[in-house]
């Protein structure tokens, strides 16, 4: 007998094998833990070691023109200092993660597609502190992380909601409707979140 699928779920209660690089994720009201309740967080990172990924919508009390006094880069340009910096996650709160389009060449960068990359190097930063750095950039401190089969599990206990992730919500829209803006692409009201389940 072949189990149907309903959401990503199958009649049995199996998870269909999904790699959610790329994605969203929608925290469900469901989901009570403090570090992630009300976060959209975006997949950076997905396979059968787990995944990793950032909150993109909690920016910290800081902005770019601290991040580079902390780290003894003097910048040469003024447009970029007021650019936040987010809380990407509560794992390694004093490392610093850049998601940038274009991808280009760094020292160490993680490949998530074509067009975007997740880079840990400290030469971005000093690119972008002159002027030189990639078109698009999101910065964070910190990063959400996941073991062998978590996630899947959170998604199946209705933790989550998932959809491709659409690249100006990341990079265009203020940190207050990016929440909204991925319910959008879904088509729900987020009345009826709690009777939702699954992904896209």
């Amino acid at each position: 007998m072949v189990a149907r699928m309903n959401n990503g779920i199958c009649d049995n209660g199996a998870m269909e094998p999904v790699n959610f690089t790329g994605h969203f994720l929608i925290a469900m009201p469901s989901l009570q833990d403090a570090n992630f309740a009300g976060t959209l967080t975006y997949i950076c990172r997905h396979d059968d070691q787990g995944a990793m990924g950032l909150v993109v919508n909690r920016p910290m009390d800081m902005t770019l023109q601290t991040l580079f006094g902390q780290i003894a880069l003097t910048p040469v340009q003024d447009d970029i200092l007021t650019y936040p910096v987010y809380l990407g996650g509560p794992v390694q709160t004093d490392r610093g993660f850049v998601l940038h389009s274009p991808v280009g060449e760094w020292r160490s960068t993680l490949r998530i597609n074509d067009h975007l990359g997740l880079t840990t190097s400290r030469d971005i930063l000093e690119k972008l502190s002159l002027g030189q750095g990639p078109e698009r950039i999101f910065i964070a401190l910190g990063y959400a992380g996941w073991e062998a089969g978590q996630l899947e599990n959170e998604i199946k206990l209705n933790n989550w909601l998932s959809v491709p992730a659409e690249p100006d919500i990341l990079f265009e829209l203020p940190a207050g409707q990016r929440f909204q803006a991925a319910l959008d692409l879904l088509g729900i009201d987020p009345t009826y979140l709690s009777e939702e389940a699954g992904h896209a």
